[in-house]
């Protein structure tokens, strides 16, 4: 008995270190890109020794990131916004790109993984099969069939064509459906006899039975809509439309490789991510634990 204790307790040290490893080789270039956007150049290249942390701190880097370029700060059809910084307009855009996508995505995609986990009709697990497969397909390769079908619609250069490609994510729908899964089909039977309709029956009882798989996927598209640099670098190129990793590294093209610029873009590219984690880190470990082994 003693030794099966004394195994688990190795067992659990082990782990712990290797955790704590792993964690610290992750948050590494987080913490070398955040410290580097208060370093001096002479700090970011220095070449006799490694310097961890600022010798002095500075905003140079964030100032020459914000006054390079300006434009106006929103435009509302023939209503222009005062003059700003472009990085500003550049955070709005993604910003409101990352959370339209979020929002849209999650209402498709949970009505669908409904329909397929607890509808019956014709066609309906060769349709799954399709969304599936679909998951399987890099997006280089229907990368220009979405761009003749965004110039139909005359959005190329504009931020809703980075957010309509989202919406019907298969990894969403997939996700959905192994949570929907999980619902009751005696309570839709009961909701139904109280005479609820169709819509009512989702938003009052399938909705909050799969409430933590809609957290999961709202953090999960948030994340993918920020982070898209590929879309985001076919399907915009106007100043006024661009997100803030493709208007950093356009002025990393015009400054020759400043590498306090790149940091200081970084590092505020990457403060929302991080704080929407942080927020719905609850649900995005469910997403993965949950979602992933039902059905």
């Amino acid at each position: 008995m003693k030794t099966g204790v004394e195994h688990k307790s190795a067992y659990k040290i082990i782990s712990v270190i290797i955790l704590v490893i792993l964690a610290i080789l992750f948050l590494f270039p987080l913490y070398w890109i955040v410290t580097g956007s208060f370093k001096t150049g002479a700090d970011i290249f220095a070449t006799d020794k490694i310097i961890w942390f600022p010798r002095e701190w500075t905003m140079n880097n964030f100032d020459r990131m914000l006054h390079t370029r300006t434009c106006p700060l929103f435009q509302l059809g023939p209503i222009v916004g005062p003059t700003a910084p472009a990085a500003y307009r550049w955070l709005l855009n993604t910003v409101f790109m990352s959370v339209m996508a979020m929002i849209l995505t999650c209402v498709t995609a949970s009505m669908a993984g409904y329909a397929l986990a607890k509808k019956r009709f014709r066609g309906r697990a060769f349709l799954f099969g399709l969304i599936v497969c679909a998951m399987a397909l890099p997006k280089q390769v229907v990368l220009i069939p979405l761009l003749k079908e965004m110039s139909v619609l005359n959005l190329v250069d504009n931020i809703w064509a980075v957010i309509i490609p989202t919406v019907g994510w298969p990894f969403g729908v997939f996700l959905m459906k192994q949570f929907s899964e999980s619902v009751p089909s005696e309570m839709l039977e009961a909701a139904r006899i109280d005479g609820a309709g169709e819509l009512r029956t989702f938003s009052t009882v399938v909705i909050p039975l799969v409430k933590p798989g809609i957290g999961a996927l709202a953090i999960f598209t948030f994340i993918n809509s920020w982070n898209d640099y590929f879309m985001q670098l076919v399907m915009l190129s106007s100043d006024a439309n661009k997100t803030i990793s493709l208007g950093i590294a356009t002025l990393m093209g015009e400054s020759s490789i400043d590498m306090g610029v790149l940091m200081a873009g970084a590092a505020l590219a990457a403060a929302p991510i991080i704080l929407v984690f942080l927020i719905f880190q609850k649900y995005f470990t469910q997403g993965i634990t949950m979602g992933a082994v039902k059905g």
